[in-house]
């Protein structure tokens, strides 16, 4: 049978933030910090603020990674705020990083409730748990990564906030490395998400976007 999103719950804080060991916040770490993450946008977006790190795989539970870090494996990790927060080690985040130095990874910190799509009873007793405005922000994101055919492995991330019914997009595309990058930023009425979420990928593509994921995926996909 065809599931459907049902409804996206209130999102927790989509930030990525820095657990340091020594409580040094991203721009203060030391010159060729040892930095332990394993995800792509992340790598891409701290090496074009910072190309002196050292950044290397951290993978493992949030309690692995963690400890890795106390036992002097990494200067400083970086983990999605919510998990750290949903799991209330709160406490041990160094600093929660701005947007404009680490732009979410599509749809970070929202819970979503699947279910058949056509099973009437359900969506009705499971609608009150829809937080509209952060459903149109997701589908907006959703739209951006599906017309960018990305996967948690690409380096790209966008984040969409609704404001007096208007959404505000903003999304990138970027080499590994993060020394080529394509930012820019998308508004429209929150009526129709997935039309920004598309245009705003469009944009991208078609400056140097396109380019710079058919490196990455190696097969034209992104053209």
């Amino acid at each position: 049978e065809r599931l459907c999103i049902a409804a996206v719950t209130k999102r927790e804080d989509p930030r990525d933030v820095i657990i340091s060991r020594e409580g040094k916040e991203f721009l203060h770490l030391p010159h060729g910090a040892h930095i332990g993450t394993s995800s792509l946008r992340r790598i891409s977006q701290l090496l074009s603020h910072r190309p002196d790190l050292n950044i290397s795989s951290l993978r493992g539970n949030l309690d692995t990674r963690i400890k890795k870090l106390d036992s002097g494996a990494y200067d400083a990790i970086i983990l999605a705020a919510a998990g750290i927060i949903r799991m209330g080690w709160g406490e041990r985040i160094t600093e929660y990083l701005p947007v404009n130095i680490s732009l979410p990874a599509i749809g970070q910190g929202a819970l979503c409730i699947e279910c058949r799509e056509n099973d009437n009873t359900i969506l009705e007793k499971i609608k009150w748990l829809n937080h509209n405005e952060d459903s149109l922000c997701i589908r907006a994101e959703r739209a951006f990564l599906k017309r960018l055919e990305g996967g948690c492995q690409v380096p790209i991330g966008a984040y969409a906030t609704i404001t007096k019914f208007m959404l505000e997009m903003e999304g990138f595309v970027a080499s590994v490395d993060g020394k080529r990058m394509v930012r820019e930023k998308r508004t429209g009425t929150s009526d129709n998400p997935e039309d920004i979420g598309i245009r705003l990928a469009e944009s991208l593509l078609s400056q140097g976007g396109g380019e710079i994921l058919e490196e990455i995926y190696g097969h034209g996909k992104g053209k």
